[in-house]
């Protein structure tokens, strides 16, 4: 089981991971509209409380999944240099935005109060929540039924000349291609480092160094997603594939009793993020 988890080191967006869980066998309609819901309710709450029982609500869906949280988890570290250059922005520039609270430092335009540590503490927790709810997401959703679950919701759209099926299948595409292209880096990195290239002994905070570590990796990448995309092409066309054509589907899905349940729980835990007076 543990190899299973080991697709891509910490890349947990765009994988899929088969466990035949409650939440695996749930509407893929279903999942996405409680996904959505559940992120606008969380990027509008600005509460300490609502934003730890968010997390909680994603360390638990996790546990629903039967997937190791720490799997989860390890998809937050290619996002902390960016959590971190983001908090210190907001530290520094946000004070003079929110007025009240108590002022802790201030120096020329740099203000630090009450309320704009409230903002970054909030703002990482959330980055995290997102992820984590997104990896849940693609990691108990296959591409097929990730694109229908698109396709269906989005079918209103069709009525004033939307082309629904293949914005959903850009969407799709794109998502699957992260762990591809991770894993490509990845063995690039590996080949490089065993002709004595650097990569990641600096310390995290020497971003610019780093980055130009970095680039002689960029140009490959580049290649290899562009013979990924000739060879999706050549696949799609060899199926007869043809954009804008309707197309019956193989598997119908079809929302049952459960599926309703928790979309009603979905939306009321929404309500409950957006509307609940938290202490704080």
């Amino acid at each position: 089981m543990a190899s299973e988890f080991e697709l891509s080191r910490n890349i947990t967006i765009g994988q899929y991971v088969p466990t035949s869980s409650f939440i695996h066998r749930l509407d893929p309609r279903i999942k996405l509209l409680v996904f959505t819901i559940l992120v606008l309710a969380i990027a509008l709450n600005t509460s300490y409380v609502g934003n730890a029982f968010g997390l909680l609500l994603s360390i638990y869906l996790f546990w629903a999944s039967k997937i190791p949280v720490s799997y989860g988890l390890s998809g937050i570290k290619p996002a902390i240099p960016f959590i971190i250059i983001l908090a210190v922005l907001q530290l520094i520039f946000q004070g003079n935005v929110f007025s009240g609270g108590t002022v802790f430092f201030e120096y020329g335009f740099i203000m630090i109060t009450s309320e704009s540590i409230r903002l970054v503490i909030v703002s990482a927790v959330r980055f995290v929540e997102i992820i984590l709810l997104s990896s849940v997401l693609t990691l108990s959703t296959s591409t097929t039924e990730l694109t229908h679950a698109i396709q269906s919701l989005l079918s209103p759209l069709k009525k004033v000349k939307f082309p629904v099926h293949e914005f959903s299948l850009i969407i799709t595409i794109a998502i699957r291609f992260v762990p591809t292209f991770a894993i490509e880096m990845e063995k690039m990195m590996k080949a490089q480092a065993s002709r004595g290239a650097d990569f990641g002994s600096g310390e995290w905070w020497r971003i610019i160094q780093r980055t130009k570590d970095m680039l002689p990796i960029i140009i490959p990448l580049f290649n290899i997603a562009l013979s990924r995309a000739e060879d999706l092409i050549l696949a799609m066309e060899s199926r007869c594939y043809t954009p804008g054509n309707d197309r019956s589907a193989y598997s119908v899905y079809k929302a049952i009793g459960r599926d309703y349940i928790v979309l009603i729980i979905g939306l009321l835990l929404s309500l409950l993020l957006l509307f609940y007076p938290f202490p704080f």
